[in-house]
């Protein structure tokens, strides 16, 4: 019984006391069951509830009736989709139109070259359709106008500015809008303000509170936007801020050694190399040796596109180190890359007193143990290796520079480990996928940033060609085989390694998976050249002699899967076939096509694909379009989003609460300068900046490793 009452006092204490962390449940109209399908959608209290932003609005404020359009004038018509259409034109064109009817005047909308557009209509479906309207033969008509699709709720409303709001089963979006009205009618006021009047006026944002309300209840289109902008820069500042502050940190917490490249260093680094730096290798070398030079530890992330020579950068750092008496280890994410490095250094240090040190789980116990025993002694000076690099009981004399290839396949943890001492080395995070600008700034905002955008003589752009069709891949296939015969090289990527049941279902269509296609190509196709199969279920020493038969040219075709992504440089092969291209990123396919054409040879990339979805045209549309990496990267952030971009998914779960780093990357650029001035200004320690600070550490301090000890 006392334990009932004690529940009863509890509840009436919640509904009696307005805060933030009430449960929704006892917020005015909502209750148990509606509670228990809000927290489908993680919404729990009176404070997610405020933070759960429209997804997007909806503007029928100025909506158009058909007999009242204007040509050539942006306008919007809402009508129900009677008619769809799609055919196919010449020269593999499409064209996609659709009938509109409203209120019984009727407006035909077309879309050349985007067949997707027919999977988006549904037929009966209401929308609202905006563009520019043209008369042609009595008929309004608008090409390729942009779409809202009206759901059940929405075509009730006949005027406004309506929020739309992510659902779940069983919650309906007028339910969902009434309950939102609520909780900021009754809630809102309790929103804490943590930016300082004069901050506000500067940067001329509204209030907290007042943005709150009229991102859920705007009365017209720019007052929604105002408010959004107000509450995105102030998610990004936070973060910013965060990124500032583990910057500040690093740079106080641990002493760098002082390496000077003096002109008689230079001039013996560059004598090493058999030829002449690019401008943008210069450029980036410049900026590396201020670094070094400094007792404060670089953290820098170094960009470069598919063949642009980052590793002559890496190298040159390294070499700095041991002409003062360093050490340097450089980190790659798979053991052939790691291998690739290891060949490289020694091919060019072959007649130095430099010891270099492979370190990989390929080595036995008594190698390994050996190894241990000479780098913690100091006898040698460079180490290469995986994550092998990093464990507990690798223990180095003295280390001055570490080197990270391909920062993106590891986390920021694996960075940290380089930084965890009192005496931290300076160090160089790379990169041969190029990072879009916003990412820059979030997931790496705390690094200084160099770029390569030139490349080495004489590499050509890649020609990129889709192929779609029997005819189109056996033109392929005979162009490929010419280049074979003339010397050449080829890869031919696949999606999976092992022959799945539809393949043996259609023995007369081209297979995808390495084993079923090394069969078809060496016993059909590409039979006199000799072919050969690598994948990453390969043990490691058959995976080496396979790379090291085509390195040395014995081998004409290497099939394989992804394991040669990234690192792999053959200047010899000049031929790419990838088999289901769609079934590859955007940034993937631009590393795999970067494998080619590192020579002064023409490279051919040639993408098999039967997909026509909105994504896969884009995607490979892009690829043969543009050989720019930095414009891929772009593009494949615009479709995909952080996470696979990077290529891992724990980093596609950015800690903001409403950003969009596709969308606002203009807010995310002024927040960014705003917040490293408050940092660097050291204004961010003034009182009326307290409730921001706090905030920061509340939101990030983990994350980033700002609490002390971190």
């Amino acid at each position: 019984m006392n334990d009932l009452y004690g529940i009863f006092i509890q509840m009436e204490n919640f509904m009696s006391e307005r805060s933030l962390s009430q449960p929704v449940q006892f917020v005015s109209g909502i209750g148990p069951e509606l509670a228990g399908l809000l927290a489908r959608l993680g919404l729990v209290t009176v404070e997610d509830m405020l933070w759960n932003l429209p997804r997007d609005v909806l503007d029928l404020t100025h909506v158009s009736r058909v007999e009242d359009l204007q040509a050539d004038e942006v306008q919007t018509v809402r009508g129900q989709v009677v008619d769809i259409d799609g055919r196919r034109l010449s020269a593999g064109r499409t064209l996609t139109t659709c009938l509109l009817d409203c209120d019984g005047a009727y407006l035909q909308a077309s879309w050349f070259n985007q067949a997707w557009v027919r999977n988006r209509l549904v037929p009966g479906g209401t929308y609202l359709f905006s563009g520019k309207p043209k008369r042609r033969s009595g008929r309004w008509e608008m090409s390729h106008p942009r779409m809202q699709y009206l759901e059940e709720d929405d075509q009730a409303a006949h005027g406004g500015v309506l929020p739309r709001y992510g659902l779940t089963e069983g919650l309906k979006m007028h339910t969902i809008r009434r309950m939102m009205r609520t909780v900021v009618e009754n809630y809102v006021d309790l929103l804490l303000e943590r930016l300082p009047e004069s901050f506000r006026s500067h940067f001329h944002l509204c209030t907290l509170p007042e943005a709150m309300r009229q991102v859920h209840l705007p009365q017209s289109m720019e007052e929604y936007a105002a408010a959004r902008q107000r509450l995105i820069f102030e998610d990004l500042l936070e973060f910013e801020i965060g990124l500032a502050l583990r910057k500040q940190r690093w740079q106080q917490k641990g002493q760098a050694p002082v390496l000077e490249a003096t002109a008689k260093i230079d001039s013996r680094i560059r004598r090493r190399f058999p030829f002449k730096f690019t401008s943008g290798q210069n450029q980036a070398i410049g900026q590396v040796v201020q670094d070094l030079q400094r007792d404060i530890p670089m953290h820098r992330l170094l960009q470069a596109d598919v063949g642009a020579g980052k590793t002559v950068i890496a190298i040159y750092a390294m070499l700095v180190a041991a002409a003062h008496g360093y050490q340097s280890v450089l980190m790659a994410p798979t053991e052939v890359l790691a291998n690739q490095h290891w060949q490289t250094l020694n091919e060019l240090l072959f007649d130095s007193q430099l010891n270099i040190q492979l370190l990989t789980s390929a080595l036995t116990s008594a190698q390994r143990r050996d190894a241990l025993a000479r780098i913690r002694k100091g006898e040698i000076q460079l180490i290469v290796g995986t994550q092998a690099v990093i464990q507990q009981d690798v223990e180095f004399h003295k280390l001055g520079v570490a080197v990270i290839d391909e920062q993106h396949k590891f986390g920021v943890e694996q960075r940290a480990v380089f930084t965890s001492s009192k005496d931290s080395p300076h160090v160089l995070v790379m990169t041969a996928t190029p990072i879009p600008r916003s990412l820059c700034m979030t997931m790496f905002g705390d690094l200084d940033i160099t770029f390569i955008h030139d490349k080495p003589p004489g590499r050509q752009p890649v020609v990129t060609s889709r192929i779609r069709g029997r005819g189109a891949q056996q033109k392929a296939w005979q162009f490929i085989t010419k280049q074979l015969q003339s010397g050449r090289q080829a890869y031919v990527v696949c999606p999976r390694i092992e022959v799945t049941d539809q393949e043996v279902a259609a023995p007369f269509e081209m297979p995808i998976s390495a084993e079923a296609v090394y069969e078809q190509l060496s016993g059909n196709e590409l039979r006199p050249f000799r072919v050969e199969l690598l994948h990453g279920q390969m043990d490691r020493e058959q995976k080496q002699q396979a790379m090291e038969r085509f390195r040395n040219q014995e081998t004409d075709v290497l099939v394989s899967t992804t394991v040669i992504e990234v690192g792999v440089d053959v200047p010899n092969a000049t031929l790419m076939a990838i088999m289901q291209a769609e079934r590859f990123g955007l940034s993937q396919l631009h590393q795999l096509r970067g494998r080619i054409g590192r020579g002064n040879y023409q490279g051919y990339c040639f993408l098999f694909s039967e997909a026509d979805s909105e994504e896969a045209l884009h995607r490979l549309g892009t690829l043969e379009q543009t050989n720019d990496g930095f414009k891929v990267a772009e593009a494949d952030f615009e479709l995909r989003g952080p996470g696979d971009v990077l290529g891992t998914r724990q980093h596609g779960a950015m800690p903001l609460r409403v950003a969009n780093l596709v969308r606002d990357v203009e807010i995310l650029e002024q927040a960014r300068g705003a917040a490293f001035k408050l940092v660097e200004s050291g204004r961010l320690h003034d009182l009326e900046y307290q409730a921001l600070s706090q905030q920061v550490q509340t939101r990030f301090g983990r994350l980033l490793s700002l609490t002390p000890g971190g």
